[in-house]
């Protein structure tokens, strides 16, 4: 990859649509290479993959902290007035 100094050069689109494999270690040496390569010389895809890697971690050592409250009666109440009348409204004919 020659890297061509800009904002959204054909190399860098070229990165981040090969950046998931390239993470998960799913491409050749070769294209490892070619894409450490674009890093060396890249200071906005080295900025945007450290914090693609940082993103993942976090996403990894996320814990919910439990299941949501349950929707009280109400709300629910609610929700099927809304669905009903957006539902009537398709059946009837245009006003």
């Amino acid at each position: 990859m020659s890297h061509q100094h800009g904002a959204q050069s054909e190399d860098c689109k070229e990165l981040f649509g090969r950046l998931s494999e390239y993470l998960d270690g799913e491409l050749s040496p070769e294209a490892c290479r070619e894409i450490e390569e674009h890093l060396c010389d890249c200071p906005p895809c080295i900025e945007f993959i450290n914090s693609f890697r940082r993103t993942i971690d976090l996403c990894r050592r996320f814990e919910p902290s439990g299941a949501p409250a349950p929707v009280s009666p109400e709300a629910k109440q609610q929700l099927l007035a809304v669905l009903r009348r957006a539902l009537d409204s398709r059946e009837s004919p245009h006003r």
